[in-house]
This record gives structure tokens, C-alpha cells and sequence, in this order.
């Protein structure tokens, strides 16, 4: 320990031996959005480094889960559904087609799957306020069920019997038992009035934007080279597939560390398996259309 260490501390044991006749709880009272950092000393020089560092975490907004949610939802269809697309497309060795046939299917799409999500959130919210009905009924005309729907929150934690009657009699009485028991008790949380909105913009805009990347190619080449531009399409694909896999993976487990890298890396390549494997089967199907359209045309049966 330092020297200048040891004075601060021998000046806060002074300050402590001087005012302890006062009250101990108005003596350590800190003002409100401030730590006592003058106590390092005692608990550690690192004490209020640790709280100040936490306080910084906090004071960062959250990602929203269901955002994210909604992201990876339009993303993993877009980057799917729209590639086996335009990778069967590609068959039939005409460029035009691929663009105007996957740019139809991008937005036919998003718009379908912006109104999917769009509807399901409104579902939720509807099943939400119906629950909520029900349970503020059920708090006047059934006391008894729901007094025991109160202990029933609590009875996991093993507390005090006589502490589990005390919140049920307090809760019981509170305004706020309906909020409680839809939080606590059904499991459901309170949806935003904007969720709806923000969740078919998410959707549709992710789906756009992953459907997007197996067109880029096709933009950059000539009428009657669809297949060269399948080549970079897949190639381009296979990179953003396995990042998104990699980048979905890891922002739900974690970014550093062997473990969590391995399975980002296990993640992105499952992306490219589901990927390749939907995009194979549009190929595959495209080329036994193709044959039984040739096989039934007149002249092979004139032949």
C-alpha cells in the first residue's frame, strides 16, 4: 500500500470514529445515481471501477429480442427461398428471366411475409388483452382461485410459508394483481402498441434484403449467361450463408471463446447445408420439368 493510500485510509477511519454517534443509516446514505466510491478503499481499489464499468452496461439500450427474432426470420427465408429460385431459374440459360422472376418472387414475398407477421402480431396482442379481461374478472369474481394462483408463483422458490401469506394477502389487495398474474403467472408479456408495424417492416425488409444478394450476379452479365452468373450467385451465397449462420449463432451464445466459435462455425454451416439443399431441389425440379415438358411436346409425339 501506498503512502498516499495509507493517509486516505487513516483520514477515513478519523471521519468514521468522529461521526459514529450518528445515525449509521443516514451516515452511509449516497446520493441517488451515485456510488460510494469513497469506500475502495475498504472493499478493494477495483470496487468502484466494477460498479462505474456496469453502470456503463446499463446505460447501453438492450436489442429489442423479438427484433432480432423477426430479423432472422425474414433473412433465413430470404436467403433460401429466393436463391433455390433463381438457381433454378438459371436452367433455362436465360438472364432476363432469372432477374424479372426472382425480382417478382422478392417482393411477392416480403410483402407476404410483412403481412404474416404483421397479422401475427396483432393475434398476439388481441390474445394478450383477452387474457388480460379474463384474468381481471376472475381477480373479482374468484378471490379464493386467485389468491392460490398468487402462492402458486411462489411456490418453486421454497420460501416461508408465513412470507408466502403475507405477499399473497398484499398482492392480493394490490391494483396491480392483474399485471402481476399475466406477468407471473401466464407467462405473457405486455406487447407494444407499434409491434405489429415493427414487426412486418423487420420481416419484409430482412427477406428483401437476404433475397437480394443471389440476384446480384445476374445484373452483371449478358442475356444467354445465366449459368456463369449461377457460379457467382452460389459462391456468394455459400459466404453470406455461412455468416449469417455463423453471426445468428453467435449472437445468441456469445462471440469469444473456442467453444462458441465452433459453434458459430457449426451454425454457418448448416446455413450452407440448408441453403445448398433447397437450392439443389429447385434445380432438380426445374431440370424434371423441363424433361417431361420435352417429352410431351407434339413433334416428339408426331415422332
Amino acid at each position: 500500500m501506498s503512502l498516499a493510500s495509507l493517509k486516505r485510509l487513516l483520514s477515513y477511519d478519523s471521519r468514521i470514529s468522529e461521526t459514529y454517534s450518528v445515525d449509521p443509516e443516514k451516515e452511509f446514505q449516497v446520493p441517488f445515481g451515485k456510488e460510494p466510491c469513497d469506500l475502495e478503499l475498504v472493499a478493494g481499489s477495483e470496487s468502484c471501477e466494477v460498479r462505474s464499468f456496469l453502470n456503463e452496461k446499463k446505460s447501453f439500450k438492450i436489442v429489442d429480442a423479438r427484433l432480432v427474432s423477426d430479423a432472422i426470420i425474414g433473412l433465413s427465408d430470404g436467403m433460401t427461398v429466393p436463391f433455390a429460385l433463381t438457381a433454378g431459374l438459371s436452367t433455362l440459360e436465360d438472364t432476363n428471366v432469372v432477374v424479372f422472376g426472382g425480382l417478382a418472387e422478392l417482393i411477392a414475398g416480403a410483402i407476404s411475409m410483412g403481412l404474416g407477421g404483421y397479422l401475427g402480431a396483432k393475434s398476439e396482442e388481441q390474445s394478450y388483452q383477452a387474457t388480460l379481461k379474463e384474468t381481471r374478472e376472475q381477480t373479482v369474481a374468484h378471490p379464493s382461485s386467485t389468491a392460490a394462483m398468487i402462492s402458486d408463483v411462489f411456490a418453486p422458490y421454497d420460501l416461508p410459508s408465513t412470507l408466502v401469506a403475507d405477499l399473497t394477502a398484499h398482492i392480493s389487495e394490490s391494483p396491480n394483481l392483474p399485471s402481476f398474474l399475466m406477468k407471473f403467472h401466464h407467462t405473457l408479456p405486455e406487447p407494444s402498441e407499434s409491434r405489429a408495424i415493427t414487426c412486418a417492416v423487420t420481416i419484409a425488409l430482412g427477406y428483401f434484403v437476404g433475397g437480394f444478394v443471389p440476384l446480384l450476379p445476374y445484373f452483371f452479365v449478358g442475356s444467354h449467361e445465366a449459368f456463369y452468373a449461377l457460379r457467382w450467385s452460389v459462391a456468394t451465397m455459400v459466404v453470406a450463408l455461412f455468416l449469417f449462420g455463423y453471426g445468428k449463432t453467435c449472437f445468441v451464445s456469445g462471440w469469444r471463446g473456442s467453444q462458441n466459435i465452433r459453434r458459430g462455425v457449426v451454425g454457418g454451416l448448416q446455413m450452407v447445408l440448408v441453403g445448398g439443399l433447397a437450392a439443389g431441389s429447385a434445380m432438380a425440379l426445374v431440370k424434371a420439368f423441363q424433361s417431361l415438358a420435352s417429352s410431351g411436346s407434339p413433334d416428339d409425339k408426331h415422332d
